[in-house]
C-alpha cells in the first residue's frame, strides 16, 4: 500500500473529518513548552481544587509522546453542540424556579459520539495507507486540549480559559487524535478578546481571577459536577438556580453572537432540561434518575450530587410552600449530604 505525500494525507485527513460531521480541524505539533509551565504553576498554587487527575499526570499532560509514544502531530476537531430547541438560556436564568442545566448538557453525552466519529477517521485512513500509530481522545485522557487544539489554528483561549473561534464562538466540544504521522502544521490562532474583560465580572462565584486565570474550586461547573462533597455555604447563594454547569461567561462572550447552532439531533434536550421546574426535577427518585438520564453526562455525578444541587437551587429560590414541601420530603434522606444540603435550603425558605 502506497503511502500519499504527507500534505495530501493531511487534506485528506480533514475531508474526512468534516464529512464525518465535525466542525472543523487542524493539526498541531506537540511543543506544549510555554502551557507546561502554566499548569505546573496553576496546580502548586492549587486552584485545582480536587481535580486530583489533573495533579497525577502533571507535565505528562502537556507532552503528548509520554502519554501515546511516537505522537508527533495531533489532529484536533471540533464539534458544535448548541441545541436549537433549547429554551433561551438567559431566561431559564431569570426565573428561579427554574433549574439551569448547561446547554452543552442537555441532550445525549458527547464522549462517545465524538469518540466513534474519530476512530471512524482514524479507520478510514488506515485503510488508505494501512496501520499507523495514533490514539484517539475526547476528554478521557491527560490531554491539554485547549491549547493543542489553539495550536491548530482552531481558536485561541479567552481570558474566562474556555476556547473561542471567530467564527463560531465557544460552545462546541473539542477531539483529538495523535498520531505518528508527521503531517504539515497548522499555523496556530491569535488572540482577538482585546480589552474586553466581560467575562470576569460575569462569573456568579468570581472564578475568574484575573484574564486567563481560573479557580476552579469556586466555578459553578467545578462546585456542582467535579465536587464529590459538601458546596462551601459562601458560594451556595451565588450559585442562584445553576444545577448543572454555568454558561454565564460564555453567555456575555461578544464572539457568541457568530455560534453555530449544532447540528447533531442527540444535543437536543431531552426530559425538558432545558427549562424545568426545581420542585420537579427534585422529586425524581433515583431510578427515575437513572431512568431519565441514561446516556447522559450528568448521570455520572449520580442521584445525591443531582439533589444537593437542587436542594441549593430551591434555597435561592424564592419562598414557597411548594418549595418546602419539596426539601421537607427529603430532610430525611439517607445521605448526609442531601441532608446538610437540604437544612440549609430550608433555613433560608423559612427566613423568607
Amino acid at each position: 500500500m502506497t503511502t500519499p505525500p504527507l500534505s495530501e494525507l493531511a487534506a485528506e485527513f480533514k475531508r474526512l473529518a468534516l464529512e464525518f460531521g465535525f466542525d472543523d480541524v487542524g493539526i498541531a505539533g506537540i511543543d506544549l513548552a510555554d502551557d507546561e509551565a502554566h499548569l505546573l504553576e496553576w496546580l502548586a498554587a492549587g486552584l485545582h481544587g480536587e481535580l486530583h487527575y489533573m495533579q497525577r499526570f502533571g507535565a505528562r499532560r502537556a507532552r503528548p509522546g509520554a502519554i501515546k509514544t511516537g505522537t508527533v502531530r495531533v489532529l484536533s476537531v471540533r464539534l458544535n453542540y448548541w441545541p436549537s430547541k433549547a429554551r433561551a438560556a438567559e431566561a431559564v436564568l431569570a426565573d428561579a424556579e427554574l433549574g439551569y442545566v448547561s446547554r452543552y448538557a442537555l441532550g445525549r453525552d458527547y464522549h462517545r459520539l465524538m469518540r466513534n466519529r474519530l476512530q471512524r477517521l482514524a479507520d478510514a485512513i488506515a485503510g488508505k495507507i494501512g496501520p499507523f500509530g495514533h490514539r484517539v481522545f475526547v476528554d478521557t485522557g491527560p490531554v491539554l486540549e485547549k491549547p493543542l487544539a489553539r495550536n491548530a489554528g482552531l481558536g485561541w483561549i479567552g481570558k474566562h480559559t474556555n476556547l473561542i473561534n471567530a467564527r463560531s464562538g465557544s460552545y462546541f466540544f473539542l477531539g483529538e487524535i495523535y498520531t505518528d504521522l508527521e503531517l504539515p502544521i497548522d499555523p496556530p490562532a491569535s488572540e482577538h478578546c482585546g480589552s474586553c474583560a466581560a467575562c470576569i465580572p460575569a462569573c456568579p462565584t468570581g472564578a475568574i481571577l484575573a484574564p486567563y486565570r481560573l479557580d476552579a474550586r469556586r466555578c459553578i461547573s467545578y462546585l456542582t459536577i467535579e465536587l464529590p462533597g459538601s458546596i462551601p455555604e459562601e458560594l451556595r447563594a451565588p450559585i442562584g438556580n445553576r444545577i448543572y454547569g454555568c454558561d454565564d461567561c460564555q453567555l456575555v462572550c461578544p464572539w457568541n453572537k457568530f455560534a453555530r447552532m449544532s447540528a447533531v439531533a442527540d444535543f437536543e434536550p431531552r426530559n425538558s432540561l432545558d427549562a424545568t421546574r426545581l420542585t420537579e426535577l427534585f422529586a425524581w427518585s433515583t431510578s427515575d434518575f437513572d431512568e431519565r438520564l441514561a446516556g447522559s453526562p450528568i448521570r455520572r455525578i449520580g442521584h445525591g450530587r443531582w439533589l444537593r444541587n437542587i436542594a441549593v437551587a430551591l434555597g435561592n429560590s424564592p419562598a414557597s410552600a411548594a418549595s418546602r414541601a419539596a426539601l421537607e420530603s427529603r430532610q430525611d434522606h439517607s445521605s448526609a449530604l442531601v441532608r446538610e444540603h437540604v437544612g440549609w435550603a430550608l433555613e433560608r425558605q423559612r427566613r423568607g
